[in-house]
C-alpha cells in the first residue's frame, strides 16, 4: 500500500508539473490582463509540432528544440496579439471567447491537414528514458525531469511577476491604462511581452507533453479543458495558485486512474467541483 501511494504521489506530481507548465501562461494572460484566451493550447500544440518536426525531420536533439518551441509559440502569439487581439482589449469576455475559440478550430484543422491525425512520436535522449529503482519503488526518469523543470519555472515566474518591476508594470497597465500611459509606461509593449511570455510557456509545455500524453491534431481542444480547470481552481491571476491547483489535480487524476479506474478521468472534475464549491474564487483567487 505504501509503495502504491508513493508511486501515485510521484507520478501525480510529475503530471501536475506538466499541467502547470501548460496552464501558467493562461493564468498570466487571463488573470493579469483580463483577456480570455481560449486559443492558449493552440500555442502549446504549435510548440509540440515544432519539436516533432525538428527532431524527426531535422535531427535536432530534444533539449535543443525546447527553446525553439518556446520562441515559435511566443512569436506566433505576438503576431496574433498585434493583428487580432489588440482590438478586443476592453471588450466583453464573450468577444474574447468567440474569436479565440475560432482560432482553436482553425489550428486543429490546420494541424490535421499538415501533420495528419495520428499521434506524433519523438525520441528523447537515452538519459531521459528508463527508470530508477529504489527498493520496491520505480521512478520514471522523464517524470523527474518534468518535476525539475516545473519547479524551476514556478520559482522564476513567482519572483519575476510578483516581486519585480515588470510584474508591477503589467498590473498597472491592466488596472488603469490611462494612468499607466501617463506615467510613461508603454502599455502596448507590456501587453505584447506578456502575451509572448504566456504563449511561449504554452509552447514549452506542448513540447514537454509529447513524451507523457502524446500529440495529435486535437491537442488544442482536449487539453484546453485541463488548463481551464487548473486556472479556475488555482484562482485568477495567481501563479502560486496555479502551481498548487496543478499539483492537487495531477495527483487526484493519477489516484483515480490507479485506485478508481471505473471513474477514469472523471475524478479530476469531482475535485474541481468540490474545491470551487468551497472556494468559488479558487484556492488563491482574489477576484
Amino acid at each position: 500500500m505504501l509503495t502504491s501511494f508513493i508511486s501515485v504521489l510521484y507520478d501525480g506530481f510529475a503530471y501536475g508539473m506538466l499541467l502547470f507548465v501548460l496552464s501558467v501562461g493562461l493564468s498570466v494572460t487571463l488573470g493579469m490582463m483580463n483577456f480570455v484566451n481560449l486559443a492558449h493550447c493552440a500555442f502549446a500544440m504549435l510548440g509540440g509540432y515544432v519539436t516533432v518536426t525538428m527532431i524527426n525531420h531535422l535531427g535536432w536533439p530534444f533539449l535543443a528544440t525546447l527553446p525553439i518551441a518556446f520562441l515559435a509559440a511566443a512569436v506566433a502569439s505576438v503576431l496574433l496579439e498585434r493583428t487580432l487581439y489588440r482590438s478586443l482589449y476592453g471588450r466583453s469576455d464573450l468577444d474574447h471567447c468567440l474569436l479565440t475559440i475560432g482560432i482553436v478550430f482553425v489550428s486543429v484543422a490546420g494541424a490535421a491537414y499538415i501533420f495528419g491525425t495520428l499521434q506524433q512520436p519523438i525520441q528523447v535522449p537515452s538519459w531521459l528514458r528508463g527508470t530508477w529503482v529504489v527498493g520496491n519503488l520505480t521512478f520514471g526518469v522523464y517524470r523527474a525531469f518534468l518535476i525539475v523543470v516545473g519547479l524551476a519555472l514556478a520559482a522564476a515566474l513567482i519572483v519575476s511577476l510578483e516581486y519585480t518591476r515588470f510584474g508591477a508594470t503589467v498590473r498597472a497597465a491592466v488596472d488603469n491604462q490611462r494612468m499607466a500611459r501617463g506615467l510613461g509606461i508603454d502599455v502596448d509593449r507590456v501587453f505584447m511581452l506578456t502575451f509572448a511570455l504566456g504563449s511561449g510557456l504554452a509552447g514549452l509545455g506542448g513540447a514537454l507533453a509529447i513524451e507523457i500524453v502524446g500529440l495529435d491534431h486535437s491537442f488544442a481542444l482536449h487539453y484546453l479543458i485541463y488548463v481551464l480547470i487548473v486556472v479556475s481552481v488555482g484562482g485568477m491571476g495567481s501563479i502560486w495558485g496555479s502551481f498548487v491547483a496543478a499539483v492537487v489535480l495531477g495527483v487526484s487524476d493519477m489516484a483515480g486512474k490507479y485506485w478508481l479506474p471505473q471513474l477514469g478521468s472523471f475524478l479530476i472534475y469531482l475535485v474541481m467541483v468540490g474545491i470551487l464549491m468551497w472556494r468559488p474564487l479558487g484556492l488563491f483567487g482574489k477576484r
